[in-house]
């Protein structure tokens, strides 16, 4: 330890380091990484600080837990390449198509619907912002309300399952992964009725931002159905893998990529397209050995931080210093939540989520919360900040892939980021109503994982 410093001040001294490097730019796991390093040597001697250090990136990733992320990262990529997303938008686009703003509506359930093969919020952004800019505009609709359905629409696989980012909560603070997914599925519906009862709303208030598409019968509905089925029949086994218990999160990921894969082994195979479906195999394990490596590199990263903080004495203090305030539970959770908002506007989702719930997390259960219930609630924080500026992922992804799209006269569909933004800020409310409903009513959220078997 340093001379004439406590343990305590050393921390603070560690959170303040960290803080100015995330603010110059330093990636999130460089900075917790190397603030972890310093921090356990000025506590326990370079040594033993070294050796901890040494041992926390293998330690913390073969646990077994961690193996389900690669699985739903690569189920969400094999499915994009299969085609089931075009699918999904078609059949979504014929069945509620007819309501006031029908194509955002259906961009909201068919991104509900790849969100439950994806677990990947950008994923989710990117591909749609492909697939429905360029038919949104074709109808006239209004481009802020187009991009605005789009990157909130992405924001749908942070909760509904399977959801990286729950995932990664549930290692941080040692929960039952398969009890969270559960717990996602439905918070996911309910902000998916928000959504679309928002949007209906703003087109019937003013029709001219996007109007209802008819002419489709019922023979053309009931057609568009049976490409939906891979994706039903995906939700529908790693759902009832999880719910029944009959297999962990990790074999039903398995279970889910091999149904996918299959899928689109199939569908190659009928388009007689094996050299194409070879490279498409390729280009979907590659994003997901990137994305994988990406997530795992922040964990690491993390999780030395993290053990510092430990060592330094700064989420116990923290949570002792939580239950004392003379503040109704509820208020304190609140004011938590207000702070995630603030922080949302300069730190992407992940990165907002490990660097805080080392501290936060020990202080809310402190205060009797469920752990299954406070996650779904920060998890729902951090997909707000995928739409809020100036860091909102999302909003610069839909933004950068309008940049690529032409209409069918060669016309740029692009979407400058300031009208993103100003198209997200109703989604932004609405989901501020989201966090509000399941506050009040946190049975939504623990029903499922109570009944689970």
């Amino acid at each position: 330890m340093i001379a004439g410093i406590d343990s305590f001040s050393i921390g603070i001294i560690g959170v303040c380091l960290l803080v100015v490097m995330v603010v110059l730019g330093v990636r999130v796991y460089i900075a917790a990484a190397l603030t972890g390093f310093l921090g356990l040597v000025a506590l326990k001697g370079w040594d033993v600080g070294a050796a901890i250090a040494g041992t926390i990136p293998h330690s913390k990733s073969v646990t077994y837990p961690l193996s389900v992320l690669p699985l739903f990262i690569l189920i969400g990529f094999l499915a994009f390449h299969a085609g089931l997303t075009s699918r999904l938008f078609e059949a979504a686009r014929r069945w509620v198509g007819w309501v006031p703003g029908g194509l955002a509506v259906a961009t909201v359930f068919a991104s509900a619907g790849f969100a439950a093969v994806s677990g990947a919020s950008t994923a989710t952004a990117a591909v749609f912002s492909r697939m429905a800019i360029p038919d949104m505009v074709k109808y006239r609709y209004d481009r802020n309300l187009t991009a605005g359905v789009i990157a909130a629409g992405g924001t749908l696989a942070s909760l509904i399952p399977p959801s990286a980012i729950l995932v990664i909560y549930a290692i941080l603070v040692e929960q039952s992964v398969g009890k969270l997914l559960l717990a996602g599925f439905l918070p996911g519906l309910v902000s998916v009725f928000i959504y679309a009862s928002l949007i209906v709303l703003m087109c019937v208030m003013r029709p001219e931002r996007g109007r209802s598409i008819q002419g489709f019968t019922w023979r053309q509905k009931l057609e568009s159905l049976p490409g939906t089925l891979p994706v039903l029949l995906v939700v529908v086994v790693i759902f009832g893998a999880l719910y029944t218990g009959l297999a962990t999160p990790t074999e039903a990921g398995a279970l889910g990529a091999m149904i996918v894969f299959a899928i689109y082994a199939f569908s190659a195979y009928r388009q007689k397209s094996l050299r194409e479906m070879g490279s498409r195999l390729h280009e979907a394990l590659m994003e997901t050995a990137r994305l994988t490596v990406m997530i795992f590199s922040l964990i690491w990263g993390i999780f030395l931080f993290v053990r510092f903080l430990g060592y330094a004495g700064l989420p116990d203090a923290f949570a002792d210093w939580i239950v004392t305030l003379d503040l109704p539970p509820l208020m304190i959770v609140i004011c938590i939540l207000l702070a995630y908002v603030v922080l949302g506007m300069f730190m992407d989702a992940i990165g907002m989520l490990v660097l805080t719930l080392p501290v936060v997390y020990p202080a809310v259960i402190a205060l009797g919360y469920d752990p299954i219930w406070f996650g779904i609630i920060v998890v729902k924080m951090a997909e707000i900040c995928l739409i809020t500026p100036p860091i909102g992922l999302n909003c610069f992804v839909v933004s950068g892939v309008s940049r690529e799209l032409v209409d069918e006269q060669g016309q740029s569909l692009e979407i400058p980021l300031q009208g993103v933004f100003r198209g997200v800020w109703p989604f932004f409310i609405a989901d501020i109503l989201t966090v509000a409903v399941l506050v009040a009513v946190p049975g939504i959220v623990l029903w499922l994982p109570r009944t689970m078997g």
